[in-house]
This record gives structure tokens, C-alpha cells and sequence, in this order.
């Protein structure tokens, strides 16, 4: 299972992390500090590729998907260790390209892609363009007309998939903004369309259903249903749909309450159906993709916060504040969260109380967790929070003025910054003052 056997405590009790103490981190590059195991993540890409390679007869692809987390020493490992890469925009599609990754292994998705963006993925010879609905595919076609090319494309599809998961984060139901819908049959005005078209090549369907699912159940279902549609896209059409993408979304353990299963089970069990489904539909089984990109950094990170006032509110709650919030992690403001905490310079006591860690922002529901187990507290302790490699760095922002914090790659007791922490002077950078006022 993917979990990062990296983090240990050692003999002072300090919270370790890629055989660097964290405490040791905190002083050398301050707080907030986000923090990154470099062999938890290629070990979890390895895994993947190789239940793909094992399970599909190597007739599939990894795509790791950035918006997890995008930077282009991540975008240089990902290429490392033979995986493609899933984009979401034209920021992450020009960090792919700075960090010299092969475009032809990049998938570009989003549902409002800019015709910019377009543009800019056909300039730049990407692999496919995950197109989201008929206005892009005419806003493409339309493109490759005038630049004179042809695009391969993948379309995505809302296969009508309950993943039990958050509202937010569920994105396989009819009433969603991603995709065209199978349930009223929009796909087929879609592909329709698509044959009709001179510089449009309609080779890939792609889905996702939504995010942190513990479950076979939605992916195999999902997979039965997609390839049925494959099929009956042929038997209409005389479409020949040659890749199948099932996204991601396997949930990871962000605390004792949460219980995943092993990855590469999901890929075995995920290879059956879509090997049975094939024969009794009748069609070729189709070059396979996943997009995990949660699973693959979110545990492989921490975030390192310094304790500031520590305030008790008698008989009604304890306010542990940090010296960061939600600019730095926003997801429990927007989603309530949950993370495990521990006191990285005293990882070893007892959970002694519940707490509600508090940020710095001048906002009420600036709030990391609530009923947060920890150990005894004070002002000037390190706080750790564990799995934050995914949806941490990517979202963070620049709130009451305040800088990014710093991204440190770690491997057996080496430390790197990969991503430079924000200054005051970054903060103002862009702003600018008009020569009459």
C-alpha cells in the first residue's frame, strides 16, 4: 500500500521526514514550510506503471495528473520515471514545456479551455486535447483550419457514476460541469459532430469520476459502462475509439478514519471488467490511461507550521494559531478537510488533548482542523501536517498579502528548494502605480 514509510521518529523525538529531521527543516528554511519525500514519490509512480505495464500487457500509460501539484522539478521526475502528464491549463502546459517534458506524452483537459490554450497545445504538438463540449470542438476545429493541422482528440464524458464523495469533488454525475453526458445522449451529438468535421479526429473517451473514492465498485462499473458506449460510438457511427482514459480519484489516508485500498488493486480489478466488457462487447481493447495524481504526492508531503499564541477558551474550545492558514492550505475552509497533526518536535508524546488549529489570515474561517488530536502544545513548537503533497502548494494564494511558502525536495538527508519562497517584493511585483495619482 502507498503510505509514506519514510516518516519516522528518532532519538530526540523530532518528526523525520527522507531521513531529514523536521525539525532541523523549520530552522533551515523557516515556516511555513511545505516539504516533499522525493522516494515516496517516484515509489508511487513506479507502482503504477508497473500494475500498468502488468495488467494491460503494456498497453497503457500513467499520466500524472499536475494539478495535484505542478512544478517542473515534479513534471522532471514524472518524465524520469516514464509517466505522461495530465494538464489543466496554459500555467501548467508552459511548466511542462519549461521543464522539457515530451509533449507528445501530455493530455490537456479542462472545460473552459481558452482558444489561447488551444492554440497554444497545438503550437506545441501536445499528445491529445481532452475536449469538454461542442463549443470547444468547434472553437478547435476552427483552429487547426487556419494553422493547417489535424488534432487526435479525446472527449470527456459524464458517465452518470455515484463515487459516494463530496459534492465538490464528485464529477461523474449528469449535473456537472465537466463533460458531455451519456445519460441524454450528448455524446452522440457530440461525436456526430466530430466525424462531420475536416480537422477533427475523435480517437480517445475519457471520464473521471470524482475524488478520494475507496471503493472498486465505481471504477468497474464505470469502466462496464464506458466501454459499452465504445461500442455503441462504432456500431453508430463507424467510430473506432482506440483509448479509454478512467481518470483517477483513489482516496488516500489522511487520517486513521480513512482506510484505502491498494493501489494496484484498482488497477487489477479495473484491467478484468475491462477485458470481459470487451469480449462480450466485441470490440478491441483499447490503449488504457489513469490520471492519479492525489495518491501519487499527497502522501509523500508535509507542511511545517511555528506554534504561535495558544489560547483556551474555558469550557468552550483551544485556539493552537500558526504562523500560516488557509493562503497555504485552503482545503479545509472549502471542503472541512481532515489531516493528521503531530507536534514534529515532540513526535513521540501522547495525544493529550483536542485542539482547533487556527491560521494567521484576518478571517474567521481561517481554520486548518477542529477536534484535532495532539500532544501538549506551546508557543514556538513545530507543528507538522502530514500528507499535504497534493492540493497544498497548488492552491495556495496570496490572502492578506501573505507569500507562498517555500517547496523543499527531500532524499536521504538531503534537502533542495524546488519552488522559492515568496517575498514582500514578489508580493508587490506585478503592482503597479499610474503616473497621475
Amino acid at each position: 500500500m502507498i503510505e509514506n514509510t519514510n516518516l519516522r521518529i528518532n532519538e530526540k523525538g523530532h518528526l523525520v521526514i527522507g531521513g531529514y529531521d523536521s525539525v532541523e527543516l523549520a530552522r533551515e528554511f523557516g515556516t511555513p514550510l511545505y516539504v516533499l519525500d522525493e522516494d515516496v514519490i517516484r515509489s508511487n509512480m513506479r507502482m503504477y506503471k508497473n500494475a500498468m505495464d502488468k495488467y494491460y500487457e503494456g498497453k497503457g500509460l500513467v499520466l500524472y495528473a499536475s494539478k495535484a501539484l505542478c512544478t517542473m522539478a515534479l513534471c522532471r521526475i514524472a518524465q524520469q520515471e516514464g509517466l505522461g502528464l495530465d494538464v489543466v491549463s496554459g500555467g501548467e502546459l508552459y511548466t511542462a514545456k519549461k521543464a522539457g517534458f515530451p509533449m507528445k506524452k501530455v493530455y490537456f483537459h479542462g472545460n473552459n479551455k481558452s482558444a489561447k490554450e488551444l492554440s497554444e497545445a497545438l503550437d506545441a504538438g501536445i499528445g491529445r486535447i481532452v475536449v469538454d463540449n461542442i463549443h470547444e470542438l468547434v472553437t478547435l476545429n476552427d483552429l487547426c483550419r487556419q494553422k493547417g493541422k489535424i488534432a487526435r482528440i479525446s472527449v470527456r464524458v459524464k458517465p452518470g457514476i455515484d463515487a459516494h464523495t463530496h459534492d465538490f469533488v464528485r464529477t461523474g454525475q449528469i449535473d456537472s460541469k465537466f463533460g458531455v453526458a451519456l445519460e441524454n445522449g450528448e455524446i452522440y451529438e457530440f461525436a456526430s459532430m466530430a466525424k462531420n468535421f475536416e480537422n477533427i479526429e475523435l480517437v480517445g473517451v475519457h471520464c473521471h469520476i470524482g475524488s478520494q473514492i475507496f471503493d472498486l465498485e465505481p471504477f468497474e462499473e464505470t469502466a462496464r459502462v464506458m466501454l459499452g458506449m465504445i461500442a455503441e460510438l462504432k456500431d453508430r457511427f463507424g467510430i473506432n475509439i482506440s483509448e479509454l482514459n478512467l481518470g483517477g480519484g483513489f482516496g488516500i489516508k489522511y487520517t486513521s478514519e480513512d482506510d484505502p485500498i491498494e493501489y494496484d488493486r484498482y488497477v487489477e480489478s479495473v484491467s478484468k471488467v475491462v477485458k470481459e466488457a470487451c469480449k462480450e462487447y466485441g470490440i478491441e481493447q483499447p490503449f488504457m490511461l489513469m490520471e492519479p495524481g492525489r495518491s501519487i504526492v499527497a502522501p509523500a508531503g508535509i507542511t511545517l507550521y511555528t506554534v504561535g499564541a495558544v489560547k483556551e477558551i474555558k469550557g468552550i474550545r483551544k485556539y493552537v494559531s500558526i504562523d500560516g492558514g488557509m493562503y497555504d492550505n485552503p482545503r479545509y475552509a472549502l471542503y472541512k478537510s481532515k489531516y493528521t497533526f503531530l507536534v514534529a518536535n515532540r513526535a513521540d508524546a501522547p495525544i493529550t488533548q483536542e485542539v482547533t488549529v487556527a491560521g494567521k489570515c484576518c478571517e474567521s474561517g481561517d481554520l486548518l482542523g477542529e477536534n484535532v488530536p495532539l500532544q501538549d502544545v506551546k508557543p514556538g513548537d513545530i507543528l507538522a501536517v502530514l500528507a499535504t503533497g497534493a492540493y497544498n502548494y497548488s492552491m495556495s494564494m496570496n490572502y492578506n498579502r501573505n507569500g507562498r511558502p517555500p517547496v523543499v525536495l527531500v532524499k536521504n538527508g538531503k534537502a533542495r528548494i524546488i519552488v522559492k519562497g515568496e517575498d514582500y517584493e514578489d508580493i508587490v511585483r506585478n503592482d503597479l502605480i499610474p503616473e497621475d495619482l
